[in-house]
Order: structure tokens, then sequence, then C-alpha cells
């Protein structure tokens, strides 16, 4: 499997991590905690890719990148 950038965050809405792959659109995972939601993600990007090919889409290549990001 190509690795995609994963960004995880707190969401206050959904009381749960979230992580969030930025080039496959729509693919999250939610978790009690960051490593949960990263391990999820894993099946989210397994289902996200399958789901693509079975449309006969093709799938995008990982294009993110890190960024130094903050938290206001």
């Amino acid at each position: 499997m190509k690795e995609y950038l994963v960004e995880v965050f707190w969401s206050r809405e959904d009381n749960a991590f979230v992580a969030v792959v930025p080039d496959l659109p729509g693919c999250s995972a939610v978790g009690d905690n960051a490593e949960e939601a990263v391990r999820e993600i894993g099946d989210a990007v397994s289902a996200w890719i399958a789901a693509c090919r079975a449309s006969g889409d093709s799938v995008p290549a990982p294009n993110a990148r890190p960024q130094l990001a903050g938290v206001v």
C-alpha cells in the first residue's frame, strides 16, 4: 500500500480523535485516543482504495506533505 499522510486532531463535536487522509477525500476514522484513530485509518484507507478501484477510478498518488501547524 502507498504511504499517505495522516492528520490527527481532537474533535469536540465528535468527542473523539479524528484521523483524515488529505489525499483521499472523505477518508477518515475516529478513536478514543490518537493511536486508535491512526490504527482505524488503515482500514478506512484500504476500503477507500478498494471502492475507488471498483468504480474504475484511478487511485490518487500520495501528495500531501507534513507542515508545521499550531493550535489557537
